[in-house]
């Protein structure tokens, strides 16, 4: 299965903005966060795959829910790459 086919788009709420970089309320390890909608049949390790071939970065972890809306994925990524940089280059800014 292609990435494009897993990874639907990314989902952008105050919230899920707010996850990019971390508020000064929050801790730093709470930053550097994309949340994606994703297949409802993709598994975690699919979607960890799809978003490191598609963007070329690692991922340290990815958790999983799903809402009437779709199955969504919060995307942490590994310290070295940067959330802000992913969501400039796909448009969310």
């Amino acid at each position: 299965m292609k990435p494009h086919d897993i990874l639907l788009h990314p989902y952008v709420t105050e919230k899920s903005l707010n996850m990019l970089q971390g508020t000064p309320a929050q801790n730093l390890k709470d930053g550097n966060r994309l949340e994606f909608l994703v297949r409802r049949e993709a598994t975690r390790a699919e979607v960890k795959k799809a978003f490191e071939d598609l963007f070329q970065v690692k991922v340290a972890k990815v958790n999983t829910f799903v809402r009437k809306d779709g199955k969504h994925a919060i995307i942490k990524l590994k310290p070295e790459f940067s959330a802000e940089e992913i969501g400039m280059r796909i448009g969310v800014f």
